[in-house]
């Protein structure tokens, strides 16, 4: 596999993880918090969720719409990317992002041998 399609992998999973980390900090934060995390989130998310403005409902709770957007991303990365590639359907831990998270997840909580 060619390595500009886990470039794009990779991108697309990033701002599909932190769009899903604003909606997750709204849960505790306001938008406007002066919370350094919560910034973060905020500025690194905004350009995208503006991207979308034009196809999101009105009729969605404000911190609802990152989570809105962030299905958007997880569409692509999973039937998009898939057939632009060839196959059918990747299933589940298929994506590298995803694959390595969990990889190292298993590898720092389990028992050693």
């Amino acid at each position: 596999m060619s390595i500009w399609i886990y470039i794009l992998d990779y991108a697309l999973g990033l701002v599909m993880w932190t769009l899903l980390g604003r909606a997750a900090m709204n849960i505790f934060q306001k938008e406007d918090s002066r919370f350094f995390f919560m910034r973060a989130f905020v500025a690194l998310t905004n350009p995208v969720i503006k991207l979308f403005d034009k196809i999101t409902p009105e009729f969605l709770a404000r911190p609802i719409v990152p989570l809105y957007v962030a299905f958007y991303f997880y569409l692509i990365r999973f039937y998009l990317m898939p057939w632009l590639l060839g196959y059918g359907s990747m299933g589940m831990l298929s994506f590298p992002i995803d694959s390595d998270f969990s990889r190292e997840l298993y590898r720092l909580f389990s028992p050693d041998k």
